[in-house]
């Protein structure tokens, strides 16, 4: 018998959002002019140097080693909780291989373990395996329904040009009601899928909500700021485009390329 709920795979959210941006950034780069690509590959190139992860290791939950041991048996059991600490340690310390080898391998004993679909769909999506991954966190919202997910799938959907999805999953997220910068990651993505189909107004219009003040600014609030700035200037807004990187530089002035693209403005 299959174990249907999993240990929750351990990761470090905001790790997963930079990929995001990187990502985000860099398919812009190839849709975009050489002066835009070049001041794009800075900015993914320090997205890159900001991304990372906890590094100290994760445990699984008691009652989720009790859930796995009730459905294989103790010894079974034990021994799967023990390679899916493998898998998501290998996962926190960006050993990607590793992690999508050992989470395949617990998949191939029990696949039905939310868990290990998840590692598995977070380490091909970081290989840049597209395909894969989107199969891998399909099957783990199947089986353990996590929202925080969702942004990645998104990205996967993206990557592999399948607007259809990107728009239902957006929506789905939506629907959730996920925390504030679950749903900026999302919104990046779905803004970012309709700029790389040439709709630059309708990104922007995706973007909307982020114009608002918030109480108080956190990292997500930076990364959608960049991104208006960067689709106003696209569009020959750069009042727009100025004010919004201007927001991202006066909260952290070495956000990726944000001075070079202040200076290029005429600031």
């Amino acid at each position: 018998m299959a174990a249907r709920r999993g240990p929750r795979s351990p990761r470090d959210p905001k790790a997963e959002q930079r990929r995001i941006e990187e990502r985000t950034l860099d398919t812009w780069i190839d849709e975009g002019s050489t002066d835009e690509g070049r001041r794009l590959r800075a900015a993914a190139s320090g997205a890159t140097r900001r991304a990372k992860v906890t590094g100290s290791g994760t445990s699984i939950d008691p009652e989720d080693k009790r859930a796995l041991t009730d459905a294989l048996g103790k010894t079974r059991g034990e021994r799967i909780a023990e390679r899916l600490e493998q898998a998501a340690n290998a996962l926190d310390r960006e050993r990607h291989q590793e992690a999508r080898r050992v989470a395949a391998g617990v998949i191939k004993e029990a696949p039905d373990i939310a868990a290990a679909q998840q590692i598995l769909g977070l380490a091909n999506y970081r290989l840049g395996y597209w395909k894969p991954a989107a199969t891998a966190l399909e099957r783990a919202n199947e089986l353990h329904a996590d929202p925080t997910t969702l942004p990645v799938l998104a990205d996967c959907y993206r990557a592999l040009r399948r607007w259809s999805a990107v728009d239902r999953t957006w929506l789905e997220l939506r629907s959730a009601s996920p925390a504030h910068e679950v749903l900026a990651e999302g919104r990046i993505v779905a803004a970012g899928a309709l700029a790389d189909r040439g709709d630059l107004r309708g990104a922007l219009a995706t973007m909307e909500p982020a114009t608002k003040r918030p109480k108080a600014v956190r990292d997500h609030h930076l990364r959608q700021w960049y991104v208006l700035g960067d689709l106003s200037d696209r569009v020959g807004d750069p009042i727009a485009a100025r004010r919004w990187f201007a927001e991202v530089a006066g909260h952290d002035p070495a956000f990726a390329d944000v001075d070079a693209r202040l200076r290029s403005l005429g600031r």
